[in-house]
Formats: structure tokens, sequence, C-alpha cells
């Protein structure tokens, strides 16, 4: 019995960015109530210190480690404080993303590219830097990525972010590959349309969006926060122990048909 009222990730440790909103703030207070210590990174230090109280309000330990992940200093301070605080880092989300949509290539700004790609790739180029060296010295780790369908096909999304998942997908399979023998495990999530903010935001601006992605969805609906953070929650335990260098879909079902 005492077995199984411990949480999924209990007394693990693990670094979450873009966790200030959205599937980032669902899966912190997620993989916190499932016992682990949580390294919250995003920008906005505000919506990370709400977050931080609420999580440690319900029990949960969280370390806040405000930080931009396109900078390389940020995310190698955040990977720091939380091995400082907690003395290993068994477990990572590199959830930061951002995109848009509706605008045709040739009429898509070069400083439009250029933020998506720092975001979307630097920013987990950035954080598998740090993160992994980390997991091996330990022998073990889990890093789960956020991509999207968009890493797979052609979404309806603006030229460079669907660029720029495929890209994050690659990342993702490179160090499986590279990483695999030496205990880390590393896994994308091809996350489809997802209720957000960021997604609300662009539903508002372009109305017909959320039409559109529902029609693509076999379960007819967009999805939550919280069910995109269940499939990190899962990749980062010991059920997915031989699984590694995989496109997860949590889309719905779009992907299929």
């Amino acid at each position: 019995m005492a077995e199984s009222a411990q949480g999924l990730l209990q007394d693990k440790v693990v670094m979450i960015t873009g966790a200030s909103s959205g599937i980032g703030e669902a899966a912190a207070r997620l993989f916190a109530a499932q016992g682990a210590a949580v390294t919250v990174m995003a920008r906005r230090e505000d919506r990370l210190r709400a977050l931080a109280d609420d999580i440690g309000a319900a029990g949960g330990t969280v370390l806040v480690a405000a930080g931009d992940v396109t900078s390389p200093g940020d995310v190698e301070r955040a990977v720091t404080a939380t091995v400082t605080a907690y003395g290993r880092l068994d477990a990572a989300f590199n959830n930061a993303g951002w995109g848009s949509v509706g605008t045709p290539l040739h009429k898509t700004d070069d400083a439009v590219y250029d933020q998506i790609m720092d975001v979307n790739v630097r920013g987990v180029w950035n954080c598998l830097k740090q993160q992994i060296p980390v997991m091996l010295r330990q022998k073990a780790g889990s890093i789960v990525n956020t991509c999207s369908t968009a890493g797979s096909f052609a979404t309806g999304a603006i030229a460079p972010y669907v660029a720029a998942k495929h890209a994050v997908l690659g990342l993702t399979r490179a160090a499986a590959a590279e990483y695999g023998r030496r205990g880390i495990r590393v896994n994308a999530l091809m996350v489809g349309a997802t209720r957000t903010e960021l997604m609300e935001a662009e539903i508002e601006r372009v109305p017909q969006l959320e039409q559109g992605a529902v029609a693509r969805a076999v379960q007819q609906r967009l999805a939550d926060p919280r069910e995109v953070a269940q499939a990190a929650l899962w990749l980062c335990t010991e059920h997915a122990s031989f699984v590694t260098g995989a496109g997860v879909p949590v889309d719905g079902g779009c992907s299929a048909v």
C-alpha cells in the first residue's frame, strides 16, 4: 500500500521550460503532484512565482529559475541552480516554444523567422547542451522535447514553425542515438492543437483556426494542456524505460488520417 501511494516521480528532480502558462504550467503542477522536485523556467518571473506559491501550498517542491531559453547563460544558470539545490537532474521537459499561423512564406518577415528558430530550435539546443552533461555524470536521465504535428507535416502554421519543429524532432533523434547507451532517453511529443494561452491568442486573431484544428482531429476537439503534460509525465517515468528517439503523437488522432 505504501508503494502505491507514492507519486510516479517520487523524489525525482525535473526541469520544465515554458512553465509560466499552458502545457508547461500544467506539467509543473502535475509533476510536483507526482512527487518530483520541479525547477520551473520561463521569462515571466511573476507568473513563475505565483505558480510556485500554488505548488508549495499544495505540498510540492519547486524552484523558480526565471530566464530565456534562447540565452545559453540563462539555461546554464537554471541547470546549475537545480543541481545546487537538489544534487541531480533526473528529467527535463523542454517545452518552451513559439509560433504563429496565417502568413505565407514569401510574406514572413526575417525577424519572425529568427525568433521562431531561436525559441524552438536554439532553445532546445541550449537545454540539451546543459542537461546532458549532468545526466552523463549520473549515467541516467530522461529528456522530453515539445515538438508538434508540424514536426511531421505541414499543418497550416507558418513555414518557419514547420521547419523549426522538424529540427526539434531531428535533435531529439540525434541525441537519443548518441546517448542511449549511456543511460539517457530522449523523446519528443508531437503535439496537436492545444488550448493554451498562445493558441487562444491566435484563435482570436484568426477565428477560423479553431474550426480547422478541430476538423483535423479524429476526436474533434483541441487538447487540454494537462493531457499533453500527462504524456510528458509518462515519458519521464520508468514506465517508458524502453522508449527513446520517439516522436509520440498527442494530437487527437490528426496524424492517423
